[in-house]
């Protein structure tokens, strides 16, 4: 049974999942700065006349809004439907990689091309069994290609214990972090209780999200400072939808600047969504979630003492 269907699904390989998709906006400066702004990305390639967008902007040039890009093809949509009457119903995001050709740089108007580049045989998971669904989405300037970026989905059949969960309607667990061998000292440091920020031994700039080399002066050399914990709110979103699993909307999530100058993701806790506030004060708390299979430990912000807004 699993092999006949596996046949059908990989009859879906090459097919096209979007055809000939426009990107809604050129290649603009405002995006590239606000997008550095938010990364807190400095490297002085991406401003003045000569400059560059991020090369991790790709796919930023490409996405399709809320409603979607014109040209989506009918043959991804019918590869989801067969692995839905399969029992495969629920869907996450695993991975993707990109490749970057050449620059992007601001005038230039992508287009792109969207095939369904691979389908896996049968896999179990801890979320369930199902298929891992690649695509691979080539993008162009004119007729040359200036990257490259594939997308990796499982579509899976919960597990006992996810179904279950999910029929008495309970919270399933927060999704896990995936750590690597770039950000495992951080998230060890988490663990103990202790926010860990990169500094470069060559020209002591921090810098957070960790990353494997400096993006002021490139050096591969560093080692850790920890934050003290005090920040305000740069800037925040509130969550209406979609919802998530184990998160209960609205809620803040908020762009932290710390007292050391970086910046980090986080939500804020411990005050109504429409009360938080550009410029709020707030303090690093350890918060532990899930005590089920080992407690997850994230890093999240609650206002100060005495600064929660009337």
């Amino acid at each position: 049974m699993d092999d006949e269907l596996h046949a059908r699904l990989k009859a879906y390989e090459g097919r096209p999942a979007a055809v000939a998709g426009v990107g809604r906006d050129p290649v603009n400066a405002p995006m590239i700065r606000h997008w550095c702004e938010a990364t807190g990305d400095r490297n002085p390639a991406y401003t003045g006349p000569g400059a560059i967008a991020p090369p991790t902007m790709l796919q930023a040039w490409i996405m399709g809004g809320l409603s979607g890009h014109e040209g989506r093809a009918q043959a991804y949509d019918e590869l989801l439907s067969l692995l839905d009457e399969a029992g495969c119903t629920s869907v996450v995001a695993t991975d993707c990689e990109q490749e970057y050709l050449r620059p992007l740089r601001p005038g230039d108007e992508v287009a792109f091309d969207t095939v369904i580049e691979s389908v896996s045989r049968r896999k179990t998971t801890k979320l369930g069994t199902g298929y891992f669904v690649t695509t691979r989405t080539d993008v162009r300037v004119g007729e040359a290609l200036v990257g490259t970026h594939r997308f990796r989905i499982l579509k899976y059949a919960p597990n006992r214990r996810e179904q279950k969960a999910q029929d008495r309607q309970e919270r399933p667990r927060r999704p896990r972090p995936v750590v690597n061998r770039d950000n495992a000292g951080f998230w060890e440091g988490v663990r103990r209780h202790r926010l860990l920020v990169q500094r470069c031994t060559a020209c002591d700039t921090l810098r957070f999200p960790w990353l494997p080399g400096c993006n002021a002066c490139g050096s591969a050399e560093w080692d850790t400072v920890e934050a003290g914990g005090e920040g305000t709110v740069f800037s925040y979103v509130v969550m209406h939808h979609p919802s998530f699993p184990a998160f209960s909307p609205p809620y803040a999530i908020g762009l932290i600047e710390l007292a050391e100058g970086v910046r980090i993701i986080s939500n804020v806790v411990d005050v109504p969504y429409d009360k938080v506030r550009i410029g709020m004060p707030v303090e690093l708390e350890f918060r532990a979630y899930d005590d089920e299979d080992g407690e997850l430990v994230l890093p999240v912000f609650r206002p100060r003492a005495g600064e929660v807004a009337a």
